[in-house]
């Protein structure tokens, strides 16, 4: 299907709303080279200058299909931003449409003149729900949605589209006033409310707050661009809980001219996006329903309760938490523990029964952790990622350092016939040892020699693979975990031995949402971790 937008034959009607999944330069070129049905790329709405945005958790489900999220706003900044849009390599048929925001007329001029040179046409985000002083704050105003969209069309000469917010009596008012400022084409809508989630009896989101999206908001969205279209002829991205063809074709009846799709992609692997987008333009040509059948529905995103037992120290920054009975979780999956009014991170469970999480202290979170109280309550979701699948009767070879070890163990107890490499910097750092030596043939080294082979553990990786025979080599899978630049020379390491596809590795890259939507856990080739991985092959130096 071909649409045209701006003067651009674009290879296909449809885009992912700004913040969902495209959201880092890399997973925007993957979707540029894989999923030509996504002739509008839309990017996360970028700011003057860094912003953090929300603690975790930032999303949450409320009913099958149905969130809250308020991720805040987190952005590199515009600066930072326009390297990696100036690298990226846009085909002809596609549009890359920018999102920025700001907290005045003036540093949404700043961001625009800077990141028009490198775009097709900007977004403005005047329609954020949960970041205070931003987006809605102003999207509610008309003469101040006039005053921005003036100002940025007077800097720049592409095409300039207002996202306007739902949450206002007329937004065909909004709608005009922003067409009175110059603007080329709308966007409508973004997420509704704000809304609030509980858990257990506490606030799920650290915000408290956030915008609600998905299958619950589709008919305020199919209201408010049916409202725009009455008073407006340009064109409009119309997103809000759509999912299959019959949604797109009510969004197109409304006057949608490219269709966004986001929260619906929720728990998908990037092929999975691929496969789902090549379904729904089959479905639009041939009057069917197959894409929607993708949708997943079954993604649980709710918590279980579990009380600590013991909270034993390794050494100064790393500590081994036991929590009461076990969780069900496969090898290579990961969990997210959340303690309400501090936050919730990933971890990959070291033992699955009785439950227990190696931590080490390298935040706000995790140092909380070390001095948790046995007998404190917490909240676990999950389990998450992709289980591993080694060939049936391959031999195993786990490296580990850091808190990699949680993510190897479980594979080399499961499927047997394993060895384990375990690194640190010293004796003091290392942990669960007689555990690994029962299951899998153990190595230990150590930087500065305390225990085991004095050296690096790729060293001592390097020297167990020159004893193998290449039939030996041949029959064995690798599995990586922990801090990227041990992994990495692992990695490279392995790759002077054995083929690409034999080597998976988890690198710890920020995790947030755990579902694929936010994209903060990108890889340098596109893929997410959290639905992807968490261990992939072929990952780039």
């Amino acid at each position: 299907m071909s649409t045209e937008l701006f003067g651009k034959s674009l290879s296909g009607p449809f885009t992912i709303p700004s913040g969902i999944v495209t959201t880092a330069p890399s997973i925007i070129q993957y979707f540029l080279d894989e999923v030509p049905q996504l002739g509008v790329i839309t990017t996360k709405s970028i700011g003057p200058v860094p912003r953090a945005g929300n603690r975790e958790p930032v999303y949450s489900q409320y009913a099958p299909g149905c969130f809250v999220n308020a991720v805040g706003l987190t952005n590199p900044g515009a600066e930072a931003a326009l390297a990696g849009l100036e690298a990226l390599d846009v085909p002809d048929d596609r549009f890359l449409l920018t999102s920025i925001f700001g907290g005045s007329v003036e540093e949404f001029v700043a961001v625009a003149k800077l990141l028009a040179p490198v775009s097709d046409g900007l977004e403005l985000n005047l329609s954020c729900p949960h970041a205070k002083g931003y987006g809605m704050a102003m999207g509610q105003d008309p003469d101040m949605v006039r005053a921005i969209v003036a100002a940025v069309k007077t800097e720049v000469d592409i095409p300039v589209i207002p996202k306007l917010t739902p949450n206002t009596p007329d937004i065909g008012a909004i709608a005009q006033a922003a067409e009175e400022g110059g603007a080329d084409g709308f966007c409508a809508i973004n997420t509704v409310g704000p809304g609030y989630t509980l858990a257990h009896g506490e606030p799920v989101l650290s915000n408290g707050m956030g915008g609600m999206s998905g299958k619950g908001v589709l008919p305020i969205a199919l209201k408010c661009i049916r409202e725009i279209r009455a008073v407006s002829e340009l064109p409009i991205v119309g997103c809000g809980g759509f999912s299959s063809a019959a949604d797109v074709d009510a969004a197109m009846e409304a006057g949608a001219d490219v269709v966004g799709i986001g929260s619906a992609l929720t728990g998908m692997n990037s092929e999975e996006i691929g496969r789902y987008f090549e379904l729904l333009e089959q479905d639009l040509d041939g009057d069917s329903e197959h894409a929607e059948n993708m949708v997943r529905y079954d993604v649980d995103m709710s918590f279980s309760s579990v009380t600590l037992v013991s909270n034993e120290r390794v050494c100064d920054d790393i500590a081994l938490l036991t929590f009461d009975g076990p969780i069900n979780i496969q090898a290579g999956e990961f969990i997210y523990l959340w303690i309400p009014g501090l936050g919730e991170k990933p971890f990959s469970a070291l033992v699955d029964d009785p439950f227990t999480l190696v931590v080490i202290d390298v935040g706000q979170f995790t140092h909380a952790l070390m001095d948790l109280a046995p007998g404190t309550e917490a909240y676990v979701r999950g389990p998450h990622g992709v289980p591993v699948t080694p060939p049936e009767n391959a031999h195993i070879m786990a490296v580990a350092g850091g808190t990699g070890l949680a993510a190897v163990y479980q594979i080399a107890r499961d499927f047997g016939n394993a060895e384990v490499f375990a690194g640190a910097r010293t004796a003091e750092r290392l942990y669960f040892l007689d555990e690994c030596a029962e299951v899998a043939e153990l190595h230990v080294a150590t930087d500065d020699g305390s225990r085991g082979f004095h050296g690096r553990v790729t060293e001592l990786l390097r020297e167990r693979l020159e004893a193998m025979s290449p039939a030996e080599r041949e029959n064995t899978v690798f599995y990586n975990c922990g801090p990227e630049p041990m992994v990495r020379a692992a990695i490279a390491v392995q790759r002077e031995f054995v083929a690409e596809e034999q080597i998976y590795s988890a690198v710890d890259y920020l995790t947030k949402c755990g579902v694929g939507i936010c994209g903060a856990c990108a890889t340098p080739d596109g893929r997410r971790i959290c639905v992807d991985g968490p261990f992939v092959s072929d990952l780039d130096p």
